[in-house]
């Protein structure tokens, strides 16, 4: 099952994909993707529903982020080895955590507003993991069972903020649409092994990565119970998995990063793709 939620930011719907892959109106069954429909008992509700009954969503409607602004958006850093290497930094021994703010959540398609006078606006794509059930020291053997779906995040980062300006990396992490997130939840049942995922990306058509969620230094499992034993996971909290090889940062000889005027695609297997356009700067 594919949910989504669709028209202009801060008044979006809930929607959910039919099986013939149009895009339909939920808001008649649910007021919102919330923790009354995130949990197995909610998401087995939609699941019975006959989709093709319900009114279509106009073409051309804006597509939201897939739940609602999270109480926790988190981000797992350098948990690819090869990605760790071009950073030139060495592969973390347990996972890192950093949390991106809430007012970088933003839709799949909307805009990346590159700040005033940034450099170094780079690019990350990711595997979301969507929680249904919360949870505080969750069992890694029970991890799963707490995940209502996966989606696409862009880990949008500004490494100057990030790297260079004294303090931790949610600096370079959370300024205004740094978090393109969806277009899609994907429920878990359609995703059967989350470390077997194609995921790439695309600067004005040029692949700058591509990436497989099997090389992953920490799973999913393990990231969901690692978490959990520091921050409260709350129904629809993001944990953004970190991201494979290929970001602007470690290009050479000579990094290359965004500036406005450009197209960034990405995209996840089974997850569906996100495009938006760079503007500001």
């Amino acid at each position: 099952m594919k949910l989504f939620r669709h028209g202009a930011a801060g008044a979006e719907r809930p929607g959910i994909v039919d099986a013939s892959g149009a895009l339909r109106d939920l808001s008649g069954v649910v007021s919102e993707i919330d923790a009354a429909v995130l949990g197995d008992a909610g998401l087995a509700r939609l699941a019975a529903l006959d989709a093709a009954t319900l009114p279509l969503v106009p073409a051309g409607t804006r597509i939201g982020a897939p739940v609602p602004r999270p109480v926790n958006f988190i981000c797992i850093g350098l948990n690819y080895a090869d990605h760790a290497a071009e950073s030139g930094l060495k592969v973390p021994e347990e996972p890192i955590i950093f949390l991106k703010a809430g007012s970088a959540y933003s839709g799949p398609n909307d805009d990346i507003v590159i700040p005033p006078g940034s450099k170094e606006t780079d690019w990350e794509v990711e595997l979301g993991v969507i929680i249904g059930t919360g949870g505080s020291h969750i069992a890694e053997d029970a991890a799963l069972e707490h995940v209502a779906g996966y989606c696409i995040v862009n880990d949008v980062s500004e490494r100057e903020y990030q790297i260079r300006r004294g303090g931790t990396w949610d600096k370079g992490k959370g300024c205004p649409s740094f978090g393109p997130t969806g277009p899609f939840l994907v429920t878990r049942d359609e995703v059967p092994d989350p470390q077997a995922l194609d995921l790439w990306c695309e600067v004005d058509g040029k692949r700058m990565q591509n990436g497989n969620t099997r090389t992953m230094i920490f799973g999913v499992k393990t990231l969901v119970s690692y978490v959990s034993r520091f921050i409260r996971l709350e129904p629809g909290d993001i944990i953004a998995t970190g991201t494979p090889p290929g970001v602007g940062m470690g290009i050479k000889p000579e990094p290359v990063f965004l500036r406005p005027g450009q197209t960034v695609r990405l995209g996840i297997a089974g997850l569906g793709e996100q495009t938006q356009k760079t503007t500001g700067g």
